[in-house]
């Protein structure tokens, strides 16, 4: 006996986890929208050197003097971005000209640029005039506040953290919009990004952890299109502003909503039968059992039923946990070194492709909401070979397709651009379909006893994942498919690593770290092939 039977007793899938799962899964349509921000916020418009002060002076068209003082860049069909001619070329301006302009001087923007509104109003590029990496702010200062956070989510619960996260999401995003400068901007950006931390890791928590076994998977891969909808709801919101400062305030104020609401869930009892609060566990429970109209369980659910019930689980509270345990037996050694792999290599690879949206010569609101929509038949797939074929099965699938399509977008040509666009979706697709099953996946290996600390290690390594995506597109000036072979390498090892994580397919969530090492001896003895 165990807590999962202590869920069918008060309820099951009944209508407070309907209620709860619907309000925690709300917020992720605008998760979307803080993690892919910087395709709009830092957007780099189509721009040149700013003409001379002077310019006025010539009687000219602009497209004339445009031709006279700025060169074309290396591909000659558009304006360099970065120089312009040190003195005026008025021969260019003959219809038969054949000067070479290779060998005329150039400068830098002295002056400043200019930059085409025609896509974005105002972005933090256009304001500042400086070309930053296309990833998230938050990305570097949560790689280090992840490790931090995750033993506060264990001292003070899922759901303290997750409403604090709310608050701080929506005070520091709207703060941000404000920036006076682009340092501000940044800082801001810092603080967020740990609260998106929260705001994720907690609700992912917070769900599984009052959820059945059996509906674990249905409702986490449908909960996930959240963050589906909420990608081409960001393309709407920032093809209708234009302006990154509104587009900012429009994407977080929502979160004082959220963070009104959130005072009405309920801790995880779980968690608070292991911090040795069986009274407050048992009001929790109580209150689910009102709202899912189970009244009579409340007489009969005492203090000693749930002892009973949660026994082992409390004898191993009384030892104290931390990030120690996520390698210190076989078992978790095993789980905590493939997890790592999975999440590095699953995030290296999506946003390695989902944040630079500039580089397929369509609209940016359009990629946008075509990234979003090929989602959806992804995490179909996900969903049905989640539920048949298994976790283990479904993560290492997810990752050797999304390679293999990064490896064959290698050998079309540039000029078939349509092509080419078509596998970066389908790609982007099976490495958003591996989110969704690592999400899930990692929620059912970690007991949870260390299950926050768990989520938090390798979320980190998912940080250091998207911090290193766009860093890589700097090969591409070595050897265009350079990126691509590192992307689909990296996938490819990491669907090698999942091959050797454990099978959680209806079993019930490990409490313990010894219910995992329980399960890893039984079943290690006779076949490597699975584990629980």
């Amino acid at each position: 006996m165990g807590f999962s039977e202590l869920l069918q007793e008060v309820g099951g899938f009944g209508r407070y986890q309907w209620l709860h799962v619907t309000l925690i899964s709300i917020p992720g349509l605008l998760m979307a929208s803080q993690n892919l921000l910087n395709n709009f916020v830092s957007g780099i418009p189509t721009h040149h050197c700013r003409l001379p002060a002077n310019h006025s002076f010539y009687n000219l068209s602009h497209l004339q003097l445009l031709r006279a003082f700025i060169p074309l860049d290396s591909s000659g069909s558009r304006l360099d971005r970065c120089r312009r001619f040190v003195e005026p070329q008025w021969q260019l301006l003959a219809l038969n000209s054949s000067a070479n302009i290779s060998q005329i001087q150039t400068e830098e923007c002295l002056d400043g640029w200019t930059f085409d509104r025609s896509e974005f109003l105002a972005t933090t590029v256009s304001e500042v005039t400086v070309r930053t990496l296309n990833a998230d702010e938050g990305s570097m200062f949560l790689l280090f506040m992840n490790i931090i956070l995750h033993s506060l989510f264990n001292r003070f619960g899922r759901r303290s953290v997750l409403i604090w996260s709310y608050l701080q999401l929506g005070v520091l995003g709207c703060s941000s919009a404000l920036s006076p400068s682009y340092s501000t901007y940044c800082v801001f950006r810092f603080l967020s990004g740990m609260a998106v931390s929260g705001v994720i890791l907690n609700g992912v928590s917070l769900k599984v952890e009052w959820i059945p076994t059996r509906e674990r998977t249905l409702v986490g891969t449908l909960t996930s299109f959240f963050f589906t909808f909420g990608q081409m709801i960001l393309a709407g919101l920032a093809y209708w502003l234009r302006d990154w400062r509104k587009l900012q305030v429009v994407v977080c104020a929502p979160q004082f909503l959220f963070f009104a609401y959130s005072w009405w869930y309920s801790e995880s009892a779980r968690w608070l039968v292991l911090k040795r609060r069986s009274e407050d566990a048992l009001k929790s429970l109580h209150r689910v059992a009102r709202i899912n109209g189970k009244p009579e369980i409340v007489e009969k659910l005492t203090l000693e039923v749930l002892h009973s019930h949660m026994k082992k689980e409390m004898d191993s509270s009384r030892l104290s946990h931390t990030a120690y345990d996520l390698l210190r037996t076989r078992g978790m050694r095993r789980i905590s070194i493939c997890l790592v792999a999975v999440w590095f290599s699953t995030s290296f690879a999506y946003y390695g492709l989902a944040m630079d949206l500039q580089k397929f010569g369509v609209s940016i609101y359009l990629m946008q909401i075509i990234f979003g929509f090929v989602d959806f038949p992804a995490k179909l797939l996900a969903l049905g070979m989640l539920s048949y074929l298994g976790r283990r099965v479904s993560q290492a699938a997810c990752l050797f397709l999304s390679a293999l399509i990064i490896f064959a977008n290698i050998f079309v040509p540039a000029d078939m651009q349509t092509v080419r666009t078509t596998l970066a979706c389908l790609g982007k697709g099976f490495t958003s379909a591996s989110f969704t099953t690592v999400y899930l996946y990692t929620g059912e290996l970690y007991p949870t006893v260390i299950r926050q600390t768990g989520m938090g290690f390798v979320s980190t390594m998912a940080r250091i994942g998207s911090m290193a995506a766009p860093a890589v597109l700097i090969l591409d000036e070595v050897f265009p498919a350079l990126p691509s072979v590192v992307y689909g390498g990296a996938a490819v090892l990491a669907g090698c690593f999942a091959c050797f994580l454990p099978e959680t397919l209806n079993i019930p969530l490990p409490d313990t770290i010894e219910d995992v090492e329980d399960k890893w001896l039984a079943v290690s003895s006779i076949s490597s092939a699975s584990f629980y």
